[in-house]
This record gives structure tokens, sequence and C-alpha cells, in this order.
């Protein structure tokens, strides 16, 4: 989402900090690519509100209208993960390479881009070969060649190799370029030479390929979602018999899911939650009522972090929605920046669980867990989390000096409560309607945005036409970069699996003692430090078809267990000095980083303490189910 310089690099900064920058186009000539993919998202919506509309409305549902919208959606995803190659919005963990000497860091930097080049090089004939055994398939609906849709997958590759080709050769180094290629080339050889001594290690292979160099990997900057395939295609080329060609079936599978479609269309509806002020609306209301109390702007932070995410789906957009509209307040009373900071981080985390949260559609998508039971849980977590912090910053406020603070008026109150009721309206008709088996998600979320732009147009000022065509040109290459990361971490999820490996932890596991009280401490460990390094998308598509069969075998809570790994998760993105959310809010609050460090702990500390309650206490999850 990239309505503010701020929280574009934010959202792109999820595997790393990234300079502060408007994004950068490296070629004037993808423009039109930048119209296609814009109009193809406003197909999908449309045509999903029309499904809706001939559903619900006229009882007669489009029975063509499924295939329209994800023909529009893979299309979409493809170009917009090439619109994301192009502004270099690809996710990526930079944290390491700043660490290097300064030739060593660009050496590896144009290693990793040479690595993607060969990458994209090697899927394109294949995914050429994939898109003609595609036509060989009819669609049932619209009775046209399912080869119609699965040439977005050249296409995009097409355009995402050339890309980076381009963007190789415009390092202008020669040498190093010369030098690497000629390296990889002698270390490929080597590896094919000795791949019946790689066959022989079996599983061995899979710390290998799968660990250490997607690791090595990450550590060099590479983006995320060409790790992950960087990894695969390695394991499936020197370490197995299996051909190529079924990784690119896994990446249209991972990226295909019709549940999907909601992803795009809820970072637009944070863009029109931003773009409207719709947000600040509900701050202002907030601030009104509690604004005058001891820890009261904590409390309208954290309480707005609560709201705001139930609208966006995006943490990201959550902390560069409230961060400007609290901060000069909360500075003017005596917080300390870094406090603040601290607090911006941690609500976030708390507040990933509130739906519409892209996180739980995609869990739900791949785990095959119930999303309007997710929703329904994830309020209930998030306001455990919300409780245990707003104690500690009541106790860190209790020497607060309340004497220049007044209460807000009656007239102030009520003036804001009319303004922001719209606004307040949203959440609680997301959760209403998906939890109440009204309508699925991806239905929900395209009803949101019709809402949201109404309401914004009549109530709240409108969206430009300029603004609005580079919001769907945005939501398109942000949601490119997320697909394309859900895409390639199921071929690497299907290489985990396919080997046994799931089999043989799940031996491992229901061995260990202590039941499933080991394993939900295990579970927690694994995700929080899988938060700090690859955000919750990549970790959960990676891990869910693996851990989730473990957990039913011992006897826990679907609900349960997933609101105890995002939880996870969510925490380890925001601890340092690993993870990326942190960053990310200093960077949003402007607050260097060392000084929110020394801070953020106790506030840690109190969602470790909400998170073990969650664990130990299945209620919280199920409740309300």
């Amino acid at each position: 989402m990239q309505l503010t310089d701020t929280q574009a690099d934010a959202e792109l900064a999820l595997g790393g900090v990234e300079a502060l920058a408007e994004p950068k186009r490296a070629e004037r000539w993808m423009r039109p690519v930048e119209i296609v993919a814009a109009g193809l998202l406003s197909v999908m919506i449309v045509t999903v509100l029309a499904n809706v509309f001939c559903r619900y409305v006229l009882a007669k549902p489009l029975i063509w209208g499924d295939e329209v919208a994800s023909l529009s959606f893979i299309w979409m995803a493809m170009l917009g993960a090439a619109l994301a190659v192009d502004r270099h919005e690809h996710m990526r963990l930079t944290v390491f390479l700043p660490l290097l000497p300064e030739r060593v860091a660009r050496v590896a930097d144009v290693t990793g881009q040479i690595l993607v080049c060969v990458l994209l090089l090697r899927l394109l004939p294949v995914a050429v070969e994939y898109a003609y055994e595609e036509s060989f398939v009819t669609s049932p609906a619209l009775q046209i060649p399912m080869s119609w849709r699965a040439s977005a997958l050249p296409a995009g590759i097409g355009l995402m190799a050339l890309l980076m080709v381009i963007s190789v050769l415009r390092t202008r180094e020669w040498r190093v370029i010369g030098t690497v290629v000629l390296v990889l080339a002698i270390v490929a050889g080597a590896l094919w030479l000795s791949r019946p001594a790689l066959l022989t290690l079996g599983n061995w292979n899979l710390p290998i390929w799968l660990g250490l160099l997607v690791a090595g990997l990450l550590c060099i900057g590479v983006p995320i979602a060409f790790c992950f395939a960087l990894g695969t295609l390695a394991y499936l080329t020197f370490a197995s018999h299996a051909p190529v060609f079924v990784m690119l079936g896994r990446i249209d599978e991972g990226m295909s899911a019709l549940i999907l479609l909601s992803v795009p269309v809820f970072v637009l509806l944070g863009c029109i939650l931003d773009a409207t002020g719709m947000g600040k609306a509900i701050v202002n209301v907030l601030a009104s009522m509690f604004g005058h109390v001891k820890a009261g702007m904590s409390y309208v932070l954290l309480g707005s972090m609560f709201l705001v995410s139930g609208i966006s789906g995006s943490k990201v957009s959550d902390m560069a929605t409230v961060a400007p509209a609290l901060f000069p307040e909360m500075r003017r009373r005596g917080h300390s920046p870094s406090e603040m900071t601290a607090l911006l981080a941690t609500g976030a985390a708390m507040a990933d669980t509130v739906p519409p949260s892209i996180v739980l559609i995609v869990l739900g998508s791949v785990a095959g867990v119930s999303i309007a039971g997710l929703f329904t849980s994830g309020f209930a977590i998030a306001m455990v989390l919300l409780v245990m912090l707003a104690i500690l910053a009541r106790w860190k406020a209790r020497k607060e000096d309340m004497s220049n603070v007044r209460r807000a008026s009656g007239a102030t109150i009520l003036k804001a409560a009319v303004i922001a009721t719209p606004a307040l309206v949203l959440p609680f008709m997301i959760r209403s309607l998906v939890a109440g088996g009204v309508a699925t998600a991806t239905e929900v979320s395209t009803i949101a945005v019709v809402y949201a732009f109404v309401i914004g147009v009549v109530l709240y000022g409108g969206i430009p036409l300029r603004k609005l065509g580079a919001m769907l040109i945005d939501t398109a290459a942000m949601s490119g970069a997320i697909l394309l990361i859900l895409g390639a971490a199921s071929a690497m999820a299907w290489a985990l699996t396919q080997s046994g490996f799931a089999r043989d932890l799940m031996t491992i596991v229901t061995g260990l003692p202590g039941g499933w009280v080991v394993f939900m401490l295990a579970s927690i460990v694994i995700f929080l430090v899988l938060g700090c390094f690859l955000e919750g998308l990549p970790a959960i598509v990676l891990l869910a078809p693996i851990m989730f069969p473990i957990a039913r075998g011992l006897g826990i809570h679907d609900i349960h267990y997933a609101m105890v790994i995002v939880t996870a998760m969510n925490i380890g993105l925001m601890a340092p000095p690993v993870g990326i959310g942190f960053y990310i809010a200093c960077k949003i609050a402007n607050v260097p980083a060392d000084k929110v460090m020394r801070d953020i702990w106790p506030y840690l500390a109190a969602l470790m303490v909400g998170l073990l309650a969650i664990a130990a206490v299945p209620w919280f999850s199920t409740a309300l189910l």
C-alpha cells in the first residue's frame, strides 16, 4: 500500500529496512503494464460485485463469474509481480547487508540479482510449456482453453526476467558480473556432476537447499519470493527426481485460490481508508473520549490500532494512519518518542488478528480452517492482548501529570462520534457478514470497498481521480509481491511435504513427552523466530500444511492453534534486533531504532504473557465460536 512515501516503503520493507523514497520506476515502457494491471484489478472487483448482486438480489448467480474473476486475478497478480520488480518493491531482508563492507555488500547485491535472473530464465520455458499443457483443458463455464489463464505465468515471468537482466546490466559492474556468472556456472556444473552423491543424502538435502541456501539468499538481500523459488529449484534440480514442471503447478496453485482474491481488495480498502481520512476520524473520536484520563493517549493509540486494523487488514497501514494523528499530542503531554514508538509497534502486533486480517485469510486458505471462525476468534484474542498492553501502559503512566489536560466537552465528543460512525460501522460489518455466513471473505471485501468509497466520497471529501488510478496500480504491485511469495512458498512447502519431512516431523513430535503442551511451546518458539525473519505470510504457507495435522492429532482445536501461531509470529515481527516490523515502526515514527530498542521490551513481555495465556487457555480462542 503506497499512499504516502513512508507507507510505501514500510510495506515493501516487510523483509527489511528500506530508504523512505518514492517508488522507483526503472522503465517508462512499463506504464502500459501498470494500466493493464489496474484495469484487471477493476474487472475483478466489478465481477465479484456483480456476482454478489446476482446471487443475493436476483437469486441467479453468475455461473461464469468466478472464472472471469480468477482469470483477471492471476493476470493481475503476475503483472503486479513484474511491477514490483520494476518499482523495487519486492519484500526482502536488508538487515544484514549494511553490516558488510561497502564493496562486499555491492558484490552480494549483484550476485543476488544475477541469481534471480538465472531463476527466471530457467522457469520461463517451463512456464511456456505449462501454459501449453493447460490448453488441452477447457473451462467449464466460459468454455475457453485454460491456457488463456495459465499464460499469465510466462508473461509475468518473462517481464520479470527482462527487468532483472536490465537491472543487472545497468549496474555496469562488468568485472563483478563476469566473475559471478563464471563462478555460478562452475558451481552449477560441479553440483550437477555430484548429483548422484547428493541423491544418496535423502532428506539431509532439505536443510541444505531449503534451509541453508534460502537463509544465505535472504542474508544477501534476495527478495523473499525468489529465495523460496531458488531454494526449491536447486533442490529439484540437484537433489530429487521431480521435474521442475511440478514447481510451476504449485506456484500457480499457491497464487490462485479463490479466497486469495480478497487480498488485493483488502489492500485497496486500506488505501481508501487512508486517502479519505476515515481512520483519522476513528482516532479523533477515541481521543475526545479518553484523552483526559491517565494513560489516556496510550489507550487511544491501542484502541485506534484495534479499530483501524479492522478496516485496513494491514498492520503497516494501521501504523501509518494512527501515528501522524496521535504522536504530536502525545509529545505535547510528555510521552517520550521511543515509548510511543514501542507502543505503536506492539499495538500493531496486537491488532493483526482483528479482521480483516490478510494473514488470517491466507491461513484459512492453506490450512483448511474456517475463515469465519478465525475472524470471530480474532476479536477475542486481540482483546486479551489489548488488556495486557493497557495494564502496562497504565502502570507506566502512574506518575503522569494530568493537571493541564482538559476533558473534551459533550458537544465535541458528539461531533467526533457522528463523523466517525460511518467508519466505525465498517469493521463490525466485515466481521458480522463473514462470521454469519452471509458472504465469503472475497465478497465482503468488495462490499467493504464500495461502502468505504461511497462513504468517503459523500462524507469525507472523496478521492481525486488521479489518486484513484495510482491506488489501483499500487494495489496491483503490492498484491503481486505478496501473491508471488505465496506461490513460491507453496512450491517450497510441497518440496518439504513430498520428501516425507512432514511425516517424520509428526513422528518425532508425537513421541515427545508432555503431549500438546510441549508441542504448543515448540510451535511458539518456531513461529517467534520465523516471524523475525520472514513475516507472517511466507511462514504460514511453509509450515501450516505441516503443523496443523500434527496439532489436530494431538487434540488441539484448529482455531486455538491458529491464534497462537499468528500471535507468536506478530510478536517476533516486532522483536528487535531482527524483527522487521520493529524497524518499520521506527521509520514511520521517525525515531532511531536504538532508542526504541531500550523501551520496547516491557511491551513485548506483556504480549508474551498474553500469548502464554492464550496458549494455555483454549477458551479465549473458542468462546465466541
